[in-house]
């Protein structure tokens, strides 16, 4: 059979060279995987193996060849560990256009590299072609059939190697580019729309999670004031089930729309708060437990937000704290035990100094104390993070724990989203609320809550959001060195 003409590797002179003919690949490739289905449906007439040679991802490779000493750069992403080939396969290049871009230019301008793109070897999925998935649900076809002409999903094809450091290197062949491919991707990009609600496109790049609806209820009241701001920066929110507030519309359009979002239906439902810069602001309610934060931060990695910050609630673990008082996690206790083999706990995961003096800086612009008064309220300290919600039945047995560690709080999402953090490049930070006292008898109780702690739900969130706002102006600086390896990928 003669060599398919487009399979050859060509050089691009320029990132956005690059980049376009990324798209150009990509758009091909589901285009022709669209039309065979189609096909399919309609005759039964399976592809050719020249037609299903064209189902494939594009591949992105740089070639950088040092002639001297690399450059020292005080970034900490886009920079080459070494000479040689990099590369990766690549999914939805036009929406990553951005974030494609940034990461070539800095290569190429700064190590002088150049640039080559082609089609890979790794086969589209099937279902990763469609938008919604419904368009597969025709009844004539089975799924076993489909994966006899199609390309699978095939899990054994997909995994964090190169991100937890256990991907093997083999001469002549090029070392990798970035933490994910193409297919690691494209997975999680459904699993978001699974869990969320909404599409993985709404996703913006700085993102809070919370593990009460309390913080929805006052993250929408907040952004559809945000909205009727004419002057905001802000353009539209987008809920579960796709539901979009638009701005300029009445109160009664804005209450029937968010009282039509089936949030409801969704295990993890997310609201999107855009700019039109596309630097908005994401809240993901996932609910309670480490299976849960490991799940949503697994997926919303692939993205690469530039941070995720946890607001939820905590209890407090000193008879000096109060109900609705703030614990800002400098370091984690780690009993989730989800993540061990990945990140065996007794590996630091290190508090990031740019987060932090954001999280404490916002809560001076939204509480208006300082100094003394400020410490009474917010304590930096230990968060122990557990699997077990009912680990005060086993206080005899994890007492010594807690005391070595100096823990102040207690939770079971906030470790095992900073050490996610920290295994998958991504900023971290934990701002959490005293919703009780389990050693003081202090226990949440149906309408324990009194009404200062209903205040600060509220102003916790304000907090989350401010502390957004302030590293959202510093953006080159909240990626830290501090979560890279010696044999990172360039890209961020």
């Amino acid at each position: 059979m003669p060599a398919d003409p487009i399979s050859a590797f060509q050089s691009v002179a320029t990132p956005e060279e690059a980049v376009e003919r990324l798209i150009e690949l990509h758009d091909s490739a589901v285009d022709a995987q669209r039309h065979a289905l189609e096909h399919f449906f309609a005759t039964g007439t399976p592809p050719t193996p020249l037609e299903r040679s064209r189902f494939r991802y594009p591949e992105l490779r740089v070639d950088y060849r040092a002639s001297s000493v690399p450059p020292v750069k005080q970034r900490a992403y886009a920079k080459f560990q070494g000479p040689g080939v990099y590369a990766t396969t690549i999914t939805q290049p036009a929406f990553f256009k951005t974030y494609l871009l940034e990461q070539l230019n800095f290569l190429a301008r700064d190590y002088g590299a150049t640039l080559e793109v082609g089609i890979s070897d790794q086969e589209i999925p099937y279902p990763y072609i469609f938008e919604r998935g419904d368009e597969l649900g025709r009844g004539a076809h089975s799924a076993s059939e489909l994966a006899q002409h199609f390309p699978t999903p095939l899990l054994a094809k997909v995994g964090d190697e190169i991100a937890d450091g256990t991907w093997l290197f083999h001469e002549n062949e090029p070392r990798p580019l970035s933490l994910f491919d193409a297919a690691r991707v494209d997975y999680s990009l459904r699993r978001l729309v699974h869990y969320t609600g909404s599409d993985w496109r709404s996703v913006q790049p700085w993102i809070l999670l919370t593990n009460y609806h309390r913080y929805v209820d006052q993250f929408v009241r907040w952004a559809v004031k945000e909205l009727a701001n004419e002057e905001g920066p802000y353009s539209r929110l987008v809920m579960p089930g796709g539901i979009t507030i638009e701005r300029g519309l009445d109160e009664a359009a804005v209450e029937e729309l968010i009282a039509s979002s089936p949030w409801h239906r969704f295990q993890m439902p997310a609201y999107h708060l855009m700019r039109k810069d596309g630097q908005g602001v994401s809240l993901v309610n996932i609910g309670v437990g480490p299976s849960n934060a490991k799940n949503i931060t697994d997926h919303l990695a692939v993205l690469r937000p530039h941070c995720w910050l946890m607001v939820g609630h905590c209890g407090g673990l000193r008879q000096s704290q109060s109900i609705g008082d703030y614990v800002l996690a400098h370091g984690y206790l780690r009993r989730d035990r989800i993540l061990d083999g990945a990140v065996p706990p007794e590996i630091p995961v290190p508090a990031l100094a740019e987060i932090q003096v954001a999280l404490q800086e916002a809560a001076v612009q939204v509480t208006g104390e300082r100094g003394d008064a400020l410490k009474r309220r917010l304590r930096t300290g230990t968060v122990v993070t557990y699997d077990d919600r009912n680990w005060e039945l086993r206080w005899s047995q994890e007492r010594r724990q807690i005391n070595l560690s100096r823990a102040i709080a207690v939770d079971m999402e906030s470790g095992t989203i900073a050490a996610q953090g920290y295994r998958l490049r991504v900023p971290y930070g934990t701002l959490l609320c005293v919703s009780d006292k389990p050693l003081h008898g202090e226990i949440k109780l149906p309408g324990a809550a009194n009404a200062f702690y209903e205040r600060a739900v509220s102003e916790h969130l304000m907090i989350g959001l401010s502390a957004v706002d302030i590293l959202r102006g510093q953006r080159a600086s909240v990626h830290s060195r501090k979560l890279r390896s010696f044999d990172e990928p360039p890209f961020r």
